[in-house]
């Protein structure tokens, strides 16, 4: 099973569950590490999400996983919070990132830089503008390598 075809399979047993506990699910990962292989689910909620939230969708999850058994390696499963510097993936995450302060970076340089951070000033679907001092850069949402919420010391 390729990664994505493991995200997607993540994705669809934890459609229903995660709308009925009103929970997002922000990403899921499945990564070699060493020898090990890891199953990496980050949920979020309305407010953040705590220790038994992550329990909850753990736990159930769990139950899913044993009940299929869509992965032939043995792995570690991880549910956590994304945490302050949670990465933007969908389009939705750059929405509810408008006006916050976000690390950008890109495949290629645009005007000469790879790396962006600053203030998420506008996003429409395709591109979005981060504003540091009184530079504005424009970057096309297919040129974003990764891209994050970030804190300002």
């Amino acid at each position: 099973m390729t990664q994505e075809q493991i995200k997607s399979t993540i994705e669809n047993m934890l459609g229903s569950f995660m709308e009925q506990n009103a929970f997002e699910l922000v990403d899921v990962e499945y990564v070699k590490e060493g020898s090990n292989w890891f199953l990496r689910v980050y949920v979020d909620k309305e407010g953040g999400i705590d220790i038994d939230d992550c329990s909850r969708v753990s736990e159930f999850l769990s139950v899913q996983l044993d009940e299929k058994d869509p992965i032939p390696d043995a792995y570690f499963l991880e549910v956590s919070s994304p945490g302050a510097e949670r990465p933007l993936k969908k389009p939705q995450d750059y929405f509810n990132a408008l006006n916050h302060h976000v690390f950008i970076t890109t495949y290629e340089p645009i005007d000469g830089a790879k790396e962006f951070e600053g203030l998420l000033v506008s996003f429409d679907g395709e591109s979005l503008t981060v504003q540091a001092g009184k530079k504005e850069s424009s970057i096309p949402l297919a040129k974003v390598a990764s891209a994050r919420l970030a804190i300002v010391f």
